[in-house]
């Protein structure tokens, strides 16, 4: 069904069992890559990938939404110093990426540059906990690429993560951030879907250098493969 374009958005209405057990695209994801690989991220990202993101991005030019996300990231921060109104420490991180690999060109149809600010939307959305879910997805006007919906008091205490794919919500097994991104990428490999373009170059990243999925079969832009080379040279264990 995911490999055929007329069946494949009516996979959740098919197996409706991903939409409310918990679990079952980990489970999926595992029958086509195995547990070592499906534990990658999870694994990595705090330990080798977080603190060489936030420095590869205290870096860049400054601006001050790069800086509130830099704040948020840093354990090192205090936090009563930190913004009240920004993401908790690990989606903050994964979000920075977002900063060291610009989003892709949006192609012909929609000219000019999108910020990273702007990008932010296509990966995960806040809504106040109490939102009604059926309501949100109603409103939806136009089919996406699967993203977060982060729904909570406040963007660095989250209640509960959705993934949003074909105007349907998939409730995440994970409450953290984290787990939310995990499940969110091994989402595009379980339905089929593919990656948001201008999400595309920062989830090759997350696939090739994290992941180590089709290392070398899949084609990367300059700034990814520079990206990872730097972040593998400086650590042995990024092999």
């Amino acid at each position: 069904m995911i490999q055929d374009p007329s069946r494949s958005t009516d996979v959740l209405t098919e197996f409706p069992r991903f939409l409310d057990i918990k679990g079952l695209i980990e489970q999926d994801f595992v029958l086509i890559f195995g547990e070592k690989t499906s534990a990658k991220f999870l694994e990595r990202w705090p330990t080798t990938f977080m603190q060489k993101v936030i420095i590869q991005s205290k870096g860049l030019h400054f601006s001050q939404d790069l800086q509130d996300l830099i704040d948020s990231a840093d354990s090192a921060v205090k936090e009563d110093e930190t913004d009240v109104a920004g993401w908790d420490q690990d989606l903050a991180s994964i979000l920075l990426l977002l900063y060291l690999i610009p989003p892709s060109a949006q192609g012909r149809k929609r000219p000019g540059k999108m910020s990273a600010r702007q990008a932010e939307k296509h990966l995960v959305v806040f809504k106040k906990a109490g939102t009604n879910i059926h309501d949100y997805l109603d409103a939806i006007e136009e089919s996406t690429q699967p993203y977060l919906l982060a729904m909570g008091t406040k963007k660095n205490n989250i209640h509960a993560y959705y993934i949003i794919l074909n105007k349907k919500a998939i409730l995440c097994k994970s409450v953290s951030g984290l787990g939310a991104f995990d499940e969110l990428f091994k989402d595009h490999f379980v339905f089929g879907a593919s990656y948001s373009k201008v999400l595309h170059n920062m989830y090759t990243f997350v696939q090739t250098t994290v992941f180590q999925i089709d290392i070398g079969k899949v084609k990367e832009s300059p700034r990814v493969a520079e990206l990872r080379a730097r972040f593998m040279h400086s650590r042995a264990d990024c092999q």
